[in-house]
């Protein structure tokens, strides 16, 4: 069996740091990331750069990107305007996201759900690239509480020409709430944080609920600057090891993931969240 990893680490990764990667470093990550064989990688963010001002700069990353065969490169929109930057810059996929609660849409996109629905239509129509469709706070809202399933369902079904991801944000999933979710949406994919320590359990439940993609930022970077205490994805090079130990395919690189890992604790001047990169590969 072989799986889709995506690394966004340069966008949903760095997005809550509290120094500014330039997008010359940015670019540096997507291009050690890809050296790293990753099939996917999120490489900006077309948000205005006074609300997230970490992702300023994407067309200036994306411009210094070095394409490598074999790595699909996509950026993250949230509404039209954001949508006509990233397909201008020559990315080859959108990923469109969306809220699955009102209250995290008008704090995270500044917009209704009514109103995030009908740019997420506009931008299927629109698109001449794949479109990924990513239904945030998917399990769990850090305004209204627990989210309504069928919500989540509604809106998978509603987009079900896009390729769609469920987000445990927030990450307070736990697996068999997570393996119900992707089997009642039969969504391809999700993506999934470790606040509480549960991501990687997630992601095995995932994958046998027939998820074969799955978002990771390396090192385990993330959060959300509109969630409260929403801690770090699930780390790229713990999950390849998982899965990979398992028997299932990623085509990652491990031992680049873990050498990028120890090169952005460098950069960044501090430990990061991910264990493997810390403890090594074992070959035993």
């Amino acid at each position: 069996m072989r799986v889709t990893v995506c690394d966004v680490g340069p966008r949903d990764g760095l997005q809550n740091e509290p120094d500014t990667l330039p997008p010359e470093g940015r670019a540096e990550l997507v291009n050690r990331l890809s050296a790293a064989r990753l099939p996917r990688i999120e490489a900006a963010s077309f948000v205005r750069p006074d609300a997230v001002p970490q992702m300023a700069g994407a067309e200036d990353v994306v411009g210094a990107i070095e394409r490598r065969e074999g790595t699909e490169y996509s950026g993250l929109a949230l509404n039209v305007k954001g949508y006509e930057r990233l397909v201008a810059t020559g990315l080859d996929r959108v990923n469109f996201t969306l809220a699955a609660s009102e209250s995290f849409s008008r704090r995270n996109a500044n917009q209704s759900m009514a109103e995030a629905r009908a740019a997420a239509a506009e931008v299927i129509g629109r698109s001449v690239l794949p479109v990924t469709i990513t239904i945030s706070v998917a399990f769990g809202c850090p305004f209204e509480g627990k989210v309504d399933p069928g919500v989540v369902t509604e809106l998978a079904a509603e987009f079900d020409s896009a390729e769609i991801v469920l987000a445990d944000t927030i990450g307070v999933a736990t697996p068999r709430h997570v393996g119900a979710l992707v089997e009642r949406t039969r969504a391809p994919g999700v993506h999934l944080h470790n606040t509480r320590n549960t991501g990687y359990a997630n992601a095995v439940a995932a994958l046998a609920a027939g998820a074969t993609l799955f978002d990771a930022s390396c090192a385990g970077l993330g959060g959300c600057p509109y969630a409260p205490r929403a801690t770090g994805n699930i780390a790229t090079e713990d999950l390849v090891y998982l899965f990979e130990g398992d028997g299932i395919e990623t085509g990652v690189d491990l031992d680049a993931l873990i050498a990028i890992s120890k090169w952005l604790e460098g950069v960044l001047g501090r430990r990061l969240e991910g264990q493997v990169y810390r403890a090594g590969a074992w070959a035993g």
